[in-house]
């Protein structure tokens, strides 16, 4: 079967591998045929050449696995040791191994759901990352009535202003370099600004700090300390995201004197959830379409991953198809 191996950064390298055999399924395992895969933020570390190590602390690299680094995976049932499951079924969430760029993958079935018929693989991918940011939200006090500040308005950044303004929020603002002018609003964005968010937090007067900070950013230190000094009194700021450094340095004083919550942590009730972002794209009908803004065949995988590492306007999420 096809697999794809990161050679050395920047570079895939398409191989065959044998077969999985259903025989080999630990209990609570499934078995899929690959049918779609997104791209995520947290796939780029691996894809540049960073030795990051993998859910369960297994020490591989990427230029050690196959399929890696996908985590975010649409397929159809070969085999299955989970009771939610049964052969034939499509169903969407997390190739629990970050292996899923190969034909066959084997997932842990509680990180896996039945998805609704009338979308295709390549939107149902997308539930993953919804799954993700509607758990995130859960965490947050009630949005009704606040005001919330994303910073990123990258394909996880544009689902939290969606989500939050869904939530109730009053007002969303979304904070990113890259110009999103034309897709804010129809995420719920009511102010877009155009500006790196050490700007713009030099610019936020007191009275427009808002009560809900997101960084939605990722990869780098210094978001989290401006999502910090952002905050209104009282207010909470959640860091999304796999964090690539050990240590984030925030101001201790800022947090104190304003009485902030700083939250995180990762997405547990996967199939739950996972439900729920499916129920949440029935009730929002577009909310897929608008976000899917570019797909590519499986022989096509690098340069899918080529076009995820560069910022640029017209890109939300990119879905790679068998």
């Amino acid at each position: 079967m096809w697999s794809y191996r990161l050679v050395a950064p920047f570079i895939f390298e398409k191989a065959d591998v044998p077969q999985r055999c259903p025989e080999s399924l630990g209990d609570g395992q499934v078995l899929l045929r690959f049918l779609a895969a997104g791209i995520c933020g947290s796939d780029l570390p691996g894809y540049r050449g960073a030795k990051g190590r993998l859910a369960g602390d297994t020490g591989a690299c990427a230029a050690e696995m196959d399929g890696f680094p996908i985590h975010e995976i649409a397929g159809e049932v070969i085999a299955s040791r989970h009771p939610a499951h049964r052969p034939g079924d499509r169903v969407v969430g997390w190739a629990s191994g970050f292996d899923g760029l190969m034909e066959q993958v084997i997932a842990d079935g509680d990180g896996l759901v039945a998805y609704h018929g009338s979308l295709s693989p390549a939107h149902a991918v997308a539930l993953q990352p919804l799954a993700c940011v509607l758990y995130a939200v859960e965490q947050l006090p009630d949005l009704t009535g606040r005001h919330v500040a994303v910073l990123g308005q990258g394909s996880i950044g544009l689902l939290f202003s969606h989500a939050a303004k869904a939530a109730g929020a009053a007002h969303v603002t979304g904070v990113d370099p890259v110009d999103r002018d034309d897709v804010g609003p129809s995420f719920g964005v009511d102010t877009v600004v155009r500006a790196t968010s050490d700007r713009w937090v030099s610019r936020l007067a007191p009275d427009a700090k808002p009560d809900i900070v997101i960084e939605a950013v990722g990869h780098q230190v210094a978001t989290l300390s401006h999502a910090v000094e952002a905050a209104a009194f009282g207010g909470t700021v959640f860091y999304f995201g796999v964090p690539d450094d050990d240590c984030y340095p925030i101001s201790m004083r800022t947090m104190l004197r304003n009485n902030l919550t700083l939250k995180s942590g990762v997405t547990i009730e996967r199939r739950r959830v996972l439900a729920k972002a499916d129920a949440f794209v029935q009730e929002h009908p577009g909310l897929l379409e608008r976000y899917l803004t570019h797909t590519f065949g499986v022989d096509e995988a690098p340069a899918a991953f080529e076009l995820a590492s560069r910022p640029v306007p017209g890109r939300i999420k990119i879905a790679i198809v068998a």
